[in-house]
């Protein structure tokens, strides 16, 4: 599958535009998302975050600039809009809100069968979509409203991925699940990832789930660019983020009280098991590599 890249260029987006409730919800964005990517997007509310990725498949129209789709505007030909939706696909939060077939394969096939594909490719993508989320042929036949909350989501995830799009875009697609649960849905998210070469794009709160998953972060700040740069790069700049209420995650916290107390740790710990591995290390040199952790 070929992959998309995304970029926009001075894109701005104002919300009622001539009113006393004018607002700039986006300003003036210079971005550019590298095809087969996984970023995660990250910001306080209202700093932008839904905003932008809504423009990124042209639910929402920009009040100045562009968004480009492998270097074309995609607001230049309008007749090309539904197309280009099939190849940037957008999961809203909450999405098992917008099921409403009879079965869960009905549901799944929805989109698909939009895009004119023959039935028997249609069912293909079902079969395939429905085995990255974890739904096994039974639950295919099932209603989708007798399922879990997280099957559910699993459900609705699965009907944008079976449009096989380049651009997978996700606004906290693990918000309101337990621990295992979201951690399910973000393998199943790598798994598609794997499996197609996609670009993700992830809307997360988590600081933990973005540092497991994904290689680069976009941080939006009052409706702008903080920054864009490698997960080891942006939480180094821990006291920035606090200062714009966000941080790292909770273990780097950990990692940074260890070694201001003397414990050789490095800075770019963001995960349980990186710190795990270090202190292992640092456990065994001090003991002369003798006992066990």
């Amino acid at each position: 599958m070929q992959v998309a890249t995304i970029q926009t260029e001075g894109l701005t987006y104002r919300y009622g535009i001539g009113t006393p409730f004018e607002k700039t919800a986006v300003d003036h964005v210079d971005l550019e998302i590298e095809a087969g990517s996984f970023v995660g997007i990250i910001g306080h509310t209202g700093s932008g975050k839904s905003t932008l990725i809504q423009h990124l498949n042209g639910l929402l129209r920009p009040t100045e600039g562009k968004v480009l789709l492998d270097g074309v505007d995609i607001w230049a030909d309008k007749s090309k809009m539904r197309q280009m939706r099939f190849r940037v696909g957008l999961v809203f939060q909450y999405p098992e809100y917008q099921i409403f077939e009879e079965t869960v394969a009905k549901d799944i096939a929805f989109g698909p069968r939009n895009m004119g594909l023959a039935e028997e490719e249609v069912q293909a993508r079902v079969r395939e979509t429905a085995a990255i989320v974890g739904l096994s042929e039974e639950i295919l036949k099932q209603s989708p409203f007798l399922l879990s909350g997280g099957q559910k989501r699993r459900v609705a995830i699965a009907g944008v991925m079976a449009m096989r799009p380049e651009v997978l875009i996700l606004d906290e697609p693990t918000a309101g699940l337990d621990p295992r649960g979201r951690e399910e849905i973000l393998q199943e998210i790598q798994a598609y990832r794997n499996q197609t070469g996609a670009t993700i794009l992830l809307v997360s709160h988590s600081m933990e789930d973005v540092a497991r998953h994904a290689k680069k972060i976009l941080v939006m700040n009052a409706g702008k660019v903080f920054c864009y740069d490698t997960v080891a790069n942006v939480f180094r700049r821990s006291q920035e983020l606090q200062a714009i209420g966000l941080a790292v995650p909770q273990i780097t916290r950990v990692c940074d009280a260890l070694r201001a107390r003397g414990v050789p740790l490095t800075d770019d710990i963001f995960t349980v098991e990186q710190a795990k591995q270090q202190l292992l290390e640092w456990y065994h040199r001090t003991r002369g590599g003798q006992g066990t952790c």
